[in-house]
């Protein structure tokens, strides 16, 4: 893979000037928070200026090829994947990564390191997206090259190899949580409200590796920006981008998202909602979240497996006790009266096993006193299960908050010729998507 082994002068140099000078953070991101971010990012950037061999040399950092990764990493090594990275405006990220990895001196300088540049792609990402960094051969609304541009970087941090003993689980993490904005807060600013959403990487990639998620992208326009409501006050929108697995679910990514604006102070929302891609030609504003997991045999990203079946479902691993169901509290009279140009619906039906049963069956209008979960709205996924975790975290910690799950229509219009990656149509959809996602928000009176 090309785009792993690049690591010129050249390019090392270009990285040290877009990390250390990136483009403008999003509208009214505080100074406090830039200056935090360029003092996490001076000695990596000192490291930079050294051409990267040298830095290597220096000290003691080699690279393995040997390293293992896992499904969706090998994922990589598919050709078709190539164009996310090569033409996608991220390959001085991609090649400056290897060499600051090289200029941490110890365990904990190479936390530091791996978080701010998990920052730095993280603003990256939402700067291509909202046109004020070069995006290269792919447009900026696409929400693919922040994916496999992440993906690649988790490579590259599986393969170094420093001198000295470093966890790298816990180094992945650090980079999977600051790449995905969890650490990217409100700005508190006096007067203005908040709103907090988060979307999907793309999935389902085994069979289609093309494919993108519309939430993804709806976020990535929408992160940092202020937005007009229909009561006529201005909204502040903050949004992560998760990852689809369940082991990053069960280690509690979802709550460590939303956790900090459920609580009383300058980062807590006044709206929560999480967004998912979900059926063809429609948005659905799910009236209930699930308490179970039922996808089987559908499979994550790396392959895994929810262990939970129609008929079988089970509760994901340390989630905290709850109802069998939790219901929407957003205005959904409002925003389904965002008809253009998708349709918006209220989906009502459930699945559950009624009291004293042991068969699922579904029901229109919600669900029974007493009955199991098997699916919400939005089913027995992940798309379900983010929902469920956000709002019951907010029935604990903020229960009059307006929150639930928006799913999006599935994009559509990938090329016939699988060597093509994008098209008109494709763009066009993505883009009409992620509008209404913004016009479904600012539908709503706070």
């Amino acid at each position: 893979m090309t785009q792993l082994r690049r690591a010129s002068t050249r390019a090392a140099g270009r990285a040290a000037r877009r990390a250390g000078h990136p483009a403008p953070r999003t509208v009214g991101q505080t100074v406090g928070r830039a200056a935090a971010l360029a003092a996490a990012l001076a000695g990596t950037l000192a490291g930079l200026l050294v051409p990267a061999t040298a830095q290597a040399e220096r000290a003691g950092c080699r690279s393995v090829t040997t390293a293992a990764l896992d499904a969706e990493q090998t994922r990589l090594q598919d050709g078709r994947t190539a164009a996310f990275t090569e033409h996608s405006g991220f390959d001085d990220l991609l090649a400056g990564f290897p060499a600051a990895l090289c200029s941490a001196r110890n365990a904990h300088r190479a936390e530091r390191v791996v978080a701010a540049w998990g920052r730095a792609l993280w603003q990256a990402g939402v700067d291509r997206a909202q046109g004020r960094r070069p995006c290269g051969a792919l447009p900026a609304r696409d929400d693919r090259p922040l994916y496999w541009a992440r993906l690649a970087m988790t490579v590259q941090l599986a393969r170094w190899q420093p001198t000295f003993d470093v966890d790298h689980a816990d180094l992945r993490a650090r980079f999977e949580d600051t790449s995905r904005g969890l650490d990217d807060g409100f700005t508190g600013d006096p007067g203005i409200r908040r709103i907090f959403v988060s979307g999907f990487d793309p999935y389902g990639l085994d069979t289609e590796p093309r494919r993108a998620n519309p939430s993804g992208a709806a976020v990535l326009q929408l992160h940092g920006r202020r937005i007009t409501l229909a009561d006529g006050s201005t909204a502040e929108v903050r949004a992560v981008v998760l990852p689809v697995r369940y082991g990053d679910f069960d280690g509690g990514i979802v709550e460590r998202a939303f956790g900090p604006h459920l609580v009383p102070g300058p980062q807590a929302a006044d709206l929560i909602t999480s967004i998912s891609q979900g059926y063809p030609g429609l948005f659905t504003l799910e009236a209930w979240a699930g308490r179970a997991r039922s996808a089987d045999p559908a499979t994550d990203n790396v392959g895994a497996l929810s262990g939970g079946t129609s008929t079988h479902p089970v509760d994901a691993p340390g989630l905290a006790d709850g109802p069998q169901f939790i219901r929407t509290t957003l205005p959904t009279d409002a925003m389904t009266a965002v008809q253009q140009p998708y349709p918006v619906e209220l989906n009502t039906p459930v699945t559950e096993i009624p009291e004293g049963s042991s068969t699922p069956v579904t029901r229109d209008d919600g669900p029974t006193p007493g009955s199991r979960a098997v699916a919400g709205g939005g089913g027995g996924y992940l798309s379900n299960e983010v929902a469920y975790r956000s709002n019951r975290l907010r029935l604990d910690l903020a229960p009059d908050l307006p929150g639930g799950h928006l799913h999006t229509p599935v994009l559509t219009g990938l090329p016939a010729d699988e060597a093509q990656v994008t098209s008109p149509e494709f763009e066009q959809n993505e883009a009409a998507i992620s509008d209404q996602v913004g016009a479904i928000l600012r539908s709503a009176r706070l």
